[in-house]
């Protein structure tokens, strides 16, 4: 018999729809879980068996599975008494009011998959009387009625995966304006601002990450300044970012090239973020072009 994993190993999403499994779903792809939906019950052992044979490539899995499988209700009990015998898989279970639920089925303009001509009211009633089995099944019971996605993503790392949630990833990228901005930047500082090493013959040929070009820029009292207004702002902004559950953020730094000033900037916060604590990132788009 195959020892048993920890609980929260192979995760087992399901409850009401529009309780929030997606955005569940998101979450756990974060957190590095392998992560498949809407898998036929009774094709569940065979992911599992999968899961076993190549676990040290596959190290967690979330399986969110509900009502838009046909026999969902009647193969999910027996299926699950079946994997009991081999993991020990933890269930939760998402749920929310019906007033929740009929809003933001109301705000997605789709149709309750139980209830495709009906009042959408009637649809999270007659699921929620044929899941109440399956919810007594569950682990951890969620209601997402009151919960920002923020609050739902701290709530599930702790009651479900006894973590403090996903630990904000900091991407810094140097760039250059002449070849556009990074489209996955969600911030950018320019620096065409400082004094440009370009217009030194000494420095021309040599990039950001030389030691001549490198004091060339810091040693300016302007780019002092910025470097001091740029940690603190960072410093002000990464815990704000972290409470609302973002996985990564891309910060971008520019100047004409990508090749002498944007490199030294970005190579310069990005120490400073590490000493900080932050996980760090570094890359240089344009350096070599």
């Amino acid at each position: 018999m195959t020892p048993a994993r920890k609980d929260n190993r192979f995760l087992i999403v399901t409850g009401l729809s529009g309780s929030g499994k997606t955005v569940v779903s998101r979450f756990l792809e974060d957190l590095g879980y392998y992560c498949v939906d809407n898998l036929p019950a009774k094709l569940i052992p065979n992911l599992v068996g999968l899961w076993l044979k190549r676990k040290m490539e596959i190290d967690r899995v979330a399986l969110v599975i509900d009502i838009r499988e046909p026999r969902f209700l009647t193969d999910f009990p027996r299926v699950l008494r079946e994997l009991e015998r081999r993991i020990r898989p933890k269930v939760l279970f998402l749920d929310a009011s019906d007033e929740t639920l009929v809003k933001r089925f109301s705000e997605s303009r789709r149709p309750h998959p139980l209830a495709r001509r009906r009042p959408v009211l009637e649809g999270v009633h007659r699921e929620r009387k044929r899941l109440e089995p399956i919810r007594k099944m569950a682990d951890e019971v969620i209601d997402t009625s009151r919960l920002k996605i923020s609050e739902l993503k701290a709530l599930l790392a702790q009651r479900v995966l006894r973590t403090k949630g996903p630990r904000l990833q900091v991407v810094i990228a140097s760039f250059g304006y002449k070849y556009g901005l990074p489209l996955e930047a969600d911030i950018v500082f320019d620096t065409r601002f400082l004094p440009n090493p370009f217009y030194e013959d000494r420095l021309r040929n040599k990039t950001g990450v030389n030691r001549s070009v490198r004091d060339y820029v810091l040693k300016a009292p302007e780019t002092q300044a910025f470097l001091k207004e740029l940690a603190r702002f960072m410093g002000h902004l990464l815990p704000q970012f972290g409470k609302e559950g973002k996985s990564t953020l891309t910060v971008a730094v520019g100047c004409t090239g990508g090749k002498h000033r944007s490199v030294v900037i970005a190579e310069a916060l990005a120490a400073r973020l590490k000493k900080d604590g932050a996980d760090t990132k570094l890359y240089h788009r344009d350096i070599y072009k």
